[in-house]
């Protein structure tokens, strides 16, 4: 069978890199190009050496042989990593070049940019203008196990924090079992602050050490808090602490809540199992989760605790993979009438 060709946005990005690393061991996708403004020409295991027994002769693409490639390719799959700000003006030019030649590509957004329901919105949190405020209503936002009918011709994926939190903040709204305010403390790996070295990515400051930052004024708060509504039907509110970790990869979510009756561990562990027996990409265990049992893999694992008055749900998933690139070719492969998990089932590492 022929497969579908891939078009990532992102360059040399950490989650572009991901990706990349996902379409090789993709049954159906086959990589056309992964566009660089900043590195065309140049050789992509440069970028990634990791990735180089699988694109040893691959190539960075400039915008320019992108768009050249959306006039030739019938249905091609564009997966954005470019960034919060960039990636939608990108995305709507990419989309007018392929809707001039007759064609209708599926997109998935990992920015932040097509996340919310208006330009106004967005722009309340971003403090910038929307790049392509007329595509927002071809956009859904979600979590792929929180939406099963899909009315939008393309996607923007939640982001990390956000995917971790709402896997487990979700069930307990949606299934009435908690009063509508939770308090999230999250720790992240240093990778979801993305390649370029800053303060919070020093390996000498981050290596060893735990703070919280931005407690209670996280910009991707509005984005978990409109998300959980949507799937949920119920609007809450979330007092976040985020907190940076000392380690590179994974983020450990722990969401509690006052129980609207009281309800015992394994009760509670019984319901959230059912709310995802249909989800094979999310896990609900007997021990608090690690964050060892879903590194590097397209898996979350969620654990819960009662005191019959307080649950607590720890969640835990892996930043570049389920919260990023995975979660973004779960969304691309419903868009393309694949088994959503194709491609994403291989298990963690272990001993990262």
């Amino acid at each position: 069978m022929e497969r579908v060709p891939a078009i990532v946005l992102g360059g040399t990005g950490y989650v572009a890199g991901e990706l990349l690393r996902l379409i090789a061991a993709h049954p159906q996708l086959g990589l056309a190009g992964v566009m660089s403004d900043g590195s065309p020409g140049e050789p992509v295991a440069k970028a990634f050496p990791h990735l180089a027994p699988v694109y040893a002769d691959e190539l960075f693409k400039s915008q320019s042989q992108i768009e050249a490639l959306l006039r030739t390719e019938r249905a091609p799959a564009i997966l954005s990593a470019a960034p919060h700000g960039v990636s939608a003006a990108l995305i709507d030019s990419l989309l007018g070049v392929a809707e001039r030649a007759g064609h209708a590509p599926r997109v998935v957004d990992i920015s932040a940019d097509f996340r919310y329901s208006s330009a106004a919105a967005y722009e309340a949190v971003y403090q910038h203008p929307h790049g392509a405020p007329a595509r927002i209503a071809q956009f859904t936002c979600a979590v792929p196990e929180h939406l099963r009918e899909l009315k939008t011709p393309h996607v923007a994926h939640p982001g990390c924090f956000a995917t971790t939190i709402l896997l487990a903040a979700v069930p307990l709204l949606a299934l009435d079992l908690i009063e509508p305010q939770l308090f999230v403390a999250a720790v992240t790996g240093s990778t979801g602050s993305g390649r370029k070295p800053v303060e919070g990515t020093h390996h000498p400051l981050r290596h060893a050490d735990l703070y919280a930052y931005n407690a209670l004024a996280h910009r991707h708060t509005a984005e978990i808090t409109a998300c959980a509504q949507a799937a949920s039907g119920t609007a809450a509110h979330f007092a976040f602490v985020p907190h940076s970790g000392p380690h590179a990869r994974g983020i450990h979510a722990t969401v509690q809540a006052v129980l609207k009756r009281p309800l015992s561990t394994d009760a509670l562990r019984s319901q959230l199992a059912d709310f995802y027996r249909h989800a094979p990409l999310v896990q609900v265990g007997e021990k608090p989760p690690r964050l060892k049992e879903i590194v590097a893999s397209g898996y979350a694992r969620l654990g819960v605790a009662s005191d019959a008055r307080t649950v607590a749900v720890m969640s835990v998933a892996d930043n570049l993979n389920k919260g990023a690139a995975g979660g973004a070719m779960q969304w691309m492969n419903r868009l393309l009438g694949f088994p959503e998990t194709m491609g994403l089932t291989a298990p963690a590492a272990g001993w990262t």
